[in-house]
């Protein structure tokens, strides 16, 4: 007589992603400290640099009478652009380290859970740290008194924002790379040009009016302008909905590609 066996029953991707994310937890704890630099001193040194270094020049040509200053003017700006670089950052090598040199991938996938609580939770890890160079950042900007409003506290988690909706792509572009070379393109011929030319350190009408439009589809003017508006008073429900709602957009559009690339990439 033969007993029937039912295997047990799996729980539902996505809610393991806290296992996931518990992982890159761990690891970070490891090597935090090489993050010092690239997380949060290089944005406080372009502030110091060009907020207070060119501001002073810009402010002196303006007669004193520009309102807000320049600092003022580019510190949020420097807060949504430095979240996009911990994005990407973290969203490129960790990623192809995980699929093709450390396999940490592969062992979860081994482990019960699936493609979903992977990226979940690596995509939440990515959030943390957004947040924590995020919150490094503008401490420092209102201490030098870049920054006065309180309005900063939701210019962060706009920031946040602005990191994620750049994440989710950069994963489903990193998990179909065989080499560091798309990297390279990605950095420099998007990163850099989105850095300069997406209203961090000028408003963006001072374009061309081509370049202009063109930097008014990208995330992170979005973010940019969000966050600028709501440090210094001039948001609107409307255009603070309209910013949010254009960056949930990237976050759910690249989430949906990063699952679609992960599962190929993973699942034979």
């Amino acid at each position: 007589m033969t007993t029937a066996t039912t295997a047990a029953p799996q729980p539902r991707e996505g809610r393991m992603a806290g296992r996931a994310f518990a992982f890159w937890l761990t690891n970070y704890r490891r090597v935090w400290r090489g993050t010092i630099i690239s997380g949060f001193l290089s944005p406080l040194f372009f502030l110091v640099a060009m907020g207070f270094g060119l501001g002073a020049l810009v402010d002196a040509d303006a007669g004193g009478l520009g309102t807000p200053g320049y600092v003022e003017f580019i510190a949020p700006g420097i807060l949504a652009a430095q979240a996009m670089q911990t994005a990407v950052g973290e969203s490129t090598f960790p990623v192809m380290g995980a699929l093709k040199w450390q396999r940490q991938y592969h062992a979860m996938l081994a482990a019960p859970l699936g493609i979903a609580d992977i990226v979940l939770g690596h995509v939440a890890f990515v959030a943390m740290r957004v947040a924590i160079t995020s919150v490094a950042f503008a401490i420092v900007a209102v201490a030098l008194g870049a920054i006065t409003s309180w309005w900063v506290v939701a210019a962060v988690l706009a920031a946040v924002l602005t990191g994620l909706a750049f994440t989710t792509p950069v994963f489903a572009f990193a998990a179909r790379q065989d080499n560091d070379s798309g990297f390279n393109v990605l950095f420099r011929f998007i990163v850099m040009p989105m850095f300069l030319f997406s209203g961090t350190f000028f408003p963006v009408e001072q374009l061309p009016a081509v370049l202009e439009a063109v930097a008014k589809v990208t995330p992170l003017w979005h973010g940019v302008e969000l966050c600028r508006s709501l440090v210094m008073g001039t948001a609107t429900p409307a255009g603070s909905l309209g910013h949010v709602a254009y960056l949930a957009l990237w976050v759910a559009g690249g989430l949906w590609l990063a699952f679609a690339s992960f599962r190929k990439r993973l699942v034979t």
